[in-house]
């Protein structure tokens, strides 16, 4: 990157010898063909064309690929980031995919620089919006059994870590995100639905119906039942 006040926006490829460094800027980094070995403190990632991943300003990282590969890179100045971003690990879907396209076009003929910087602004605007893939993962699955090691596998990070780097990104414990996830569909069901609580429970995963519904009364100091009664519709 030729200054730090400047956006980049380039293919790149990397050596197979490790590099260490950080940067005074903000990059995702998006893979096109091969993969990306990145090592942090606390992760050990292998970077595929399924994930892009944002790494923020004075993140020291080694990096490497063992293959031949081809790496999209935009290298944002401070400037245009939100404060205190941290890095994300974010899975491909078709909106990450529709911005790797823009980008590509950007990358091929950088002629109008505010084209860029718009695009720019989108794409840091998302840091506050995106969930990184094992928040994606409790999402879709939190009705289910979700164990800890199975998410910080997601992240390339150890489980202790994990712990207090999901409290530090959401504010709540592993623990309690998930309780607020099933207590929002519990009251939406109750509330939208003429299903009973054996149906409800077996929805959200309780092994039975007494069981969902002293988790219920823990959480909102009523039943399931006069919950129903007096809030729904």
């Amino acid at each position: 990157m030729e200054s730090v006040n400047q956006i980049t926006c380039e293919k790149r490829s990397y050596a197979k010898e490790y590099e260490s460094h950080q940067h005074e800027f903000g990059q995702f980094l998006f893979p096109l063909q091969g993969s990306l070995d990145i090592q942090t403190e606390w992760q050990d990632i292998n970077l595929n064309s399924d994930y892009c991943l944002y790494l923020p300003p004075r993140f020291a990282h080694n990096f490497r690929s063992i293959d031949r590969n081809e790496f999209l890179i935009l290298d944002i100045p401070i400037q245009y980031l939100p404060e205190n971003t941290s890095s994300m690990y974010l899975k491909v879907d078709k909106q990450w995919a529709s911005i790797r396209y823009l980008l590509l076009e950007e990358a091929k003929c950088q002629q109008d620089i505010s084209s860029l910087v718009d695009l720019t602004r989108y794409v840091t605007s998302k840091l506050h919006v995106s969930r990184p893939a094992s928040i994606e993962y409790i999402h879709k699955h939190y009705k289910e059994s979700i164990k800890l090691e199975t998410l910080a596998k997601i992240e390339y990070y150890h489980p202790v870590y994990y712990s207090a780097w999901f409290k530090k990104k959401t504010g709540k414990s592993l623990k309690i995100y998930i309780s607020e996830l099933r207590l929002k569909e519990a009251k939406h069901l109750l509330n939208s639905s003429g299903w009973s609580m054996s149906k409800i429970s077996e929805e959200l995963g309780f092994e039975n119906s007494s069981s969902f519904s002293r988790w219920f009364v823990n959480a909102e100091g009523i039943s399931p039942q006069k919950y129903r009664i007096l809030y729904s519709g």
